[in-house]
């Protein structure tokens, strides 16, 4: 469900931008930037770019992902 909210004109319109360029809605677009800084804040210390990924990372399709293969000390 969404609720409706006032908006700095100015964040609308680069959110439009935004949202046509990543082929996402306006509000999509926003909720995504909003994910991203609550998670800076949240982290400090990662680059804003590692959150990122992260972020897409989750999103993603399970079946495509690699196994990742430790080595052991003794290879």
């Amino acid at each position: 469900m969404g609720i409706p909210i006032r908006i700095d004109e100015e964040i609308y319109n680069e959110a439009k931008k935004m949202a046509k360029a990543e082929c996402r809605s306006i509000p999509h677009q926003i909720e995504y930037w909003a994910k991203i800084g609550k998670c800076a804040l949240e982290n400090p210390d990662l680059p804003v770019e590692f959150i990122r990924e992260l972020l897409i990372s989750k999103n993603m399709d399970r079946a495509l992902a690699e196994p990742f293969e430790f080595k052991s000390d003794d290879e």
